[in-house]
């Protein structure tokens, strides 16, 4: 049999760690699908959506580390790739995307389908380029993956359907490409230079984040020695929030307010590894060192007077040995103190109660209680990612991903499919959101068709939800956010899922057992309440400005029921509560 340029690509991305390959077929793609068909030990995962291919390889990314490939035709085909390339180039995870094209020699005729994904991918990619000749091609391949791998981020080959068919001698040997471990630290001078800025101010704040991965215990070492609290950006929170003493929570459009005024009162602070884009939550007289492994980053979202080039794990333990132990706890206290109550009032709202919608906030934490202790989580951009920040428990084997950088709906169904075909035999529950969840609401027939147990978790509330909330703290009337949703656990059934829907507090401990515990793809279609509220830690004056104008519009035009409702769920419920 002859081999081709579509062999060794197969062989290629097969030697740099690539498990499986997602994508949708089609006709300039053939040469590669059929390439794949004689090399059984790459999977072909045939996705619904090329979108969903997309952000399916960025979750197996995110939660391997490993290069993961996404495959598509040519013009439409790959052209829905765009938004799930996003999420990965913004999430920094190695992910190669095949975007075949429309014949070479019809390149700039306006032929049909004719697109130019160079231009298109060059904004979310690390390295995008266009396959030529047979030659080229092979040169450019081993270029894609080692940059996607080395920089952590997307690379896309652009190849006319005609050069995967194209022969080649079949090479002696097909490159290992594998990631490297460098050591990146700040110089000596730098190191000293921060130990002494930190040493001479006693309120001093970490503010941590998704850089601290495989650094828990030297955070936590330098954070008990400074006296310091830990506040954790929302990639930050898996890596940091478990077995910390100086934890204080997350800040931030989702977090609370502990983490805030952990932030807020410090005189320094400290940014390990977090590029958190919201300037307002971030202190306004504090001196601010920035340690981070990408120096583009620093100085970016707010004045930095000690910017540090270097990766977390590398950097703190020739920190930590030079921070005094004679400090004072007081900021450190106050700020575990305001945690604690901070912590009790957001378990107050995780209750059950029968005359009310369920709260998201119940479901939340009975999910948390129930699932297992190596569990994966994947929130829907949304309300979701606000119940998971506050209620889902990290331990050191529990994962917390999804689309927290670019922020996309859809992510959790989509990204669940890829995490879980790399992590056979653990709990993935994806925590979708009803609007989230119908838009790719076809990757149902992915997971029957893949096998793959994902378990969904649909919040119903009617509505795009924190879209209404953002209105509300802007002062508008809700409007265009209603969703008139069928029965998704009854859409489930009908393509062969087990679907479990619940409307009362009563029935929900149950169903969620019976769901997490079912052997195979699962989902929950729990009705939560439309009017809970989750204020952000630091209330500004506009946005209790915006709120009173929505409640004076909402009654105006007529809609005075939502007032009632929005009383209902978050005031007159506690109100019934019995007292301990």
């Amino acid at each position: 049999m002859a081999y081709t340029v579509a062999d060794l690509i197969v062989e290629t991305i097969r030697e740099a760690g690539a498990q499986r390959v997602w994508g949708i077929p089609g006709d300039s793609l053939n040469g590669f699908t059929d390439a794949l068909r004689t090399h059984p030990e790459l999977p072909w995962m045939h996705v619904r959506h090329e979108e969903a291919g997309a952000f399916a390889a960025s979750g197996e990314a995110a939660m391997t580390g490993e290069l993961a490939v996404v495959a598509g035709s040519c013009g439409p085909g790959n052209l829905h790739f765009l938004n799930g390339l996003y999420d990965a180039h913004r999430s920094r995870v190695p992910v190669l995307a095949i975007a075949s094209h429309i014949p070479g020699d019809q390149i700039g005729t306006n032929y049909f389908q004719e697109t130019h994904p160079e231009n298109l991918y060059r904004e979310c990619s690390v390295y995008c380029e266009v396959g030529r000749t047979p030659e080229q091609l092979i040169r450019i391949l081993e270029i894609a993956i080692r940059t996607a791998i080395s920089e952590r981020g997307v690379a896309v080959l652009v190849i006319p359907g005609e050069l995967f068919t194209a022969k080649i001698d079949r090479p002696e040997r097909v490159p290992r490409i594998r990631a490297t471990s460098p050591v990146i630290r700040p110089s000596d001078e730098e190191v000293h230079l921060a130990a002494a800025m930190l040493n001479a101010d006693q309120r001093v704040t970490i503010f941590a984040g998704a850089g601290c991965a495989g650094a828990h215990d030297d955070v936590v070492a330098l954070a008990e020695r400074l006296r310091a609290p830990v506040v954790h950006a929302y990639r930050g929170k898996e890596h940091l929030e478990y077995d910390n003493p100086c934890d204080v929570g997350m800040t931030g459009l989702v977090g609370f307010s502990s983490g805030y005024r952990a932030m807020e009162s410090c005189d320094t602070l400290l940014m390990l590894g977090t590029d958190f884009p919201y300037a307002q939550f971030l202190p306004r007289h504090a001196r601010t060192i920035q340690l981070d492994i990408r120096g583009s980053q620093l100085g970016r979202r707010t004045r930095v007077d000690l910017p540090l080039v270097g990766s977390v794990v590398d950097t703190l333990p020739l920190l930590t040995p030079l921070i005094d132990d004679d400090r004072d706890r007081t900021h450190l206290d106050a700020a575990i103190e305001h945690y604690a109550s901070t912590r009790t009032l957001l378990d107050e709202l995780a209750v059950p109660d029968d005359h009310i919608p369920i709260r998201p906030e119940y479901l939340t934490a009975l999910l948390d209680r129930l699932a297992d202790d190596d569990a994966i989580f994947v929130p829907d951009v949304g309300s979701p990612i606000i119940w998971a920040a506050r209620y889902l428990t990290m331990n050191g084997r529990r994962r917390l991903l999804g689309s927290f950088n670019h922020g996309s709906m859809a992510n959790a169904l989509t990204m669940s499919t890829g995490i879980a075909a790399a992590s056979p035999g653990r709990q993935v529950i994806s925590l979708s959101g009803d609007g989230g969840f119908a838009m790719l609401l076809g990757e149902l027939l992915t997971l029957v068709q893949n096998d793959l147990p994902v378990k969904t978790v649909v919040y119903n509330n009617s509505s795009l939800n924190f879209v209404e909330l953002e209105m509300k703290a802007d002062g508008f009337v809700n409007f265009g956010t209603d969703l008139t949703n069928p029965s998704f656990a009854a859409v489930a059934e009908s393509v062969g899922i087990r679907g479990w829907a619940v409307t009362t507090s009563s029935e929900l401990p149950a169903a969620v057992a019976e769901f997490l515990a079912h052997d195979g793809p699962a989902v929950l279609d729990v009705t939560v309440a439309r009017q809970a509220l989750s204020i952000p830690p630091a209330i500004t004056a506009a946005q209790a400005k915006g709120f009173t104008l929505w409640s004076l519009r909402t009654v105006l035009s007529g809609r005075g029921n939502e007032l009632i409702d929005l009383a209902e769920v978050n005031l007159l419920s506690r109100l019934r509560r019995p007292k301990e």
